[in-house]
């Protein structure tokens, strides 16, 4: 098996295939954004697209689902941190890259019919955009794993209580 790194070329297509996806969508969608497309880092992981990827609601379409909350995760990242796979050089752009991003992902699930996925996505922007506005974002870390786990297997009534317990400002992740 091929070696890149000390990581195999097959483990690297698992972790990073929804990021090379991401990659491609956007390239193929124009603009200012597809110049700001660039390889995600060998050591770049897809957790999150994995996470919703893995349970029974997004068993008809794992790709699909993976490459879609990687897409609305990179949307965060371009607000709360670096890109994985979109990184303009100027950071306005990165900001209008991060919502350009958010509504891609909603509205191609929102076009799937899964209107609980985005709900639960829209949660974990909104969550997220209260963590770091609050100073925890260990929350918004929690928010996106917890909301990647929802979409793939439904939310639960232990989620939705963490998430109410959240948005009246309990910080404990």
């Amino acid at each position: 098996m091929t070696s890149v790194g000390g990581t195999s070329v097959s483990d690297r297509r698992t972790r990073t295939g929804p990021l090379l996806a991401l990659g491609d969508m956007v390239r193929v969608l124009g603009g200012l954004l597809a110049g700001a497309v660039t390889e995600p880092d060998p050591v770049d992981r897809a957790e999150h697209g994995a996470l919703a990827a893995q349970g029974p609601r997004s068993a008809d379409a794992p790709a699909v689902y993976a490459l879609l909350v990687e897409a609305i995760r990179e949307g965060y990242l371009q607000h709360y941190g670096t890109g994985r796979v979109v990184r303009p050089a100027d950071p306005d752009l990165a900001l209008l890259a991060g919502d350009r991003l958010y509504a891609l992902g909603l509205a191609r699930l929102a076009e799937m019919g899964d209107l609980d996925a985005v709900v639960q996505l829209a949660d974990v922007i909104s969550l997220s955009a209260q963590a770091h506005a609050e100073a925890h974002p260990e929350v918004a870390d929690e928010a996106w794993r917890l909301g990647a786990l929802a979409v793939g297997a439904g939310a639960t009534s232990e989620h939705e209580a963490v998430k109410a317990d959240w948005r009246r400002g309990a910080t404990r992740a």
